[in-house]
């Protein structure tokens, strides 16, 4: 098999293990067991709806929320705190470059990293920062919306497409 069939290759699902609401700026989260992603906004009901369609949603990995505490030099990380709006497991979200994922009825494109701000020092205290640096997840637009349920199983499409694909056919000139 070669290394462009290896990048492809999603062959597990994973599972969508929480869903989380900024209502407005410093606010504490909300915690639905459902929610509704919508085109082109994002999260119903999150202060971020409606902005920009390139940071709609914000997901981070469920495996990366020990190691964000352990770096921090706490014992245990809620998902609420790092802010994010979904935590998904059984799926590395950095090998999603270029790619779709579906969530229950929604389906999301993986648009970039999902960078700390510098409120993660505050959060944590010294070093908060850099302890979720390269593990604050990702963010996506919302491609087609619909509901999703904690438990939903998070599917990769099995063709790449995105705006990593429209840059290298520009560049190409494809």
């Amino acid at each position: 098999m070669t290394l462009a069939e290896l990048f492809t290759r999603f062959p597990r699902s994973g599972r969508l293990c929480w869903i989380g609401l900024r209502p407005a700026r410093r606010e504490t989260m909300l915690e639905p067991s459902e929610a509704t992603l919508e085109v082109p906004g994002g999260l119903a009901g999150d202060r971020y709806a409606g902005r920009n369609g390139l940071r709609a949603v914000t997901i981070l990995q469920a495996e990366h929320l020990p190691v964000i505490a352990s770096l921090a030099g706490r014992e245990a990380l809620a998902p609420a705190e790092l802010r994010r709006n979904l935590v998904v497991s059984g799926i590395n979200l950095l090998a999603l470059k270029s790619r779709t994922l579906r969530i229950g009825g929604a389906t999301l494109e993986r648009t970039g990293a999902c960078h700390p701000c510098s409120r993660m020092e505050e959060a944590f205290g010294e070093g908060g920062y850099n302890a979720v640096r390269g593990h604050g997840g990702i963010t996506a637009r919302v491609l087609e919306g619909g509901s999703i349920r904690i438990g939903d199983a998070v599917i990769v499409a099995p063709e790449a497409r995105g705006l990593d694909d429209v840059a290298v056919r520009t560049r190409t000139g494809g």
